[in-house]
C-alpha cells in the first residue's frame, strides 16, 4: 500500500513542544537527528495515519492537529502497521515496526477531554530505523513492505 507522508513533528526533550520541520535526517539505529528519542535503542520513530486522526476527531467532535499527538511522521493512504517486524519504507529510508504506539493519557491535557480514548488504537506504531537517509515531507511511503 502507498501512502505519501504529510507532516514530521520533532521536539528537542522529553515534554518540550514538537515542532513541524520540511525534512529530517534518519539515523539507522539511532533515530531522526535533533529529536528527543534520538540514540535510543528501539524507539526511533514513531508514524501515525491522517485517516486515523481523522476518525479521532469525528468521536471527539473537533480537530486533532498531528502535531499535538507528539508522534513524528504522520502519513496518508491507509493504517500505520504495528505488527512487530513489519517493514516500512519512506522515501529510500528502511525502518521496522516494534510495537503500537499507545496514546498518552497526557494527550487530555494538549488535545482535550477524551482525546487518549479517542487515539486508542489509533496511535500508529513506534519503529527502528534500518537505514539512514532524509525523510521529507511529500515523500512516498510503502506500508507493511516485505
Amino acid at each position: 500500500m502507498k501512502a505519501t507522508v504529510l507532516s514530521i513533528h520533532t521536539a528537542p526533550g522529553r515534554r518540550l513542544p514538537t515542532r513541524p520541520v520540511p525534512s529530517a535526517e534518519a539515523e539507522a539505529g539511532a533515530g531522526l537527528v535533533g529529536d528527543r528519542y534520538h540514540g535510543s535503542k528501539h524507539r526511533h520513530v514513531t508514524i501515525q495515519s491522517i485517516e486515523a486522526l481523522q476518525a479521532a476527531a469525528d468521536d471527539l467532535g473537533r480537530p486533532v492537529d498531528p502535531g499535538l499527538t507528539r508522534r513524528n511522521i504522520t502519513v496518508s493512504g491507509g493504517p500505520v502497521p504495528t505488527k512487530p517486524g513489519t517493514r516500512v519504507t519512506i522515501g529510500d529510508v528502511e525502518l521496522e515496526v516494534v510495537r503500537v504506539a499507545a496514546p498518552c493519557r497526557l494527550l487530555d491535557d494538549t488535545l482535550g477531554p477524551g482525546a487518549a480514548r479517542a487515539l486508542h488504537d489509533r496511535g500508529g506504531a513506534v519503529l527502528r530505523l534500518l537505514t539512514s537517509g532524509t525523510i521529507a515531507v511529500g515523500d512516498e511511503v510503502t506500508l507493511g513492505a516485505g
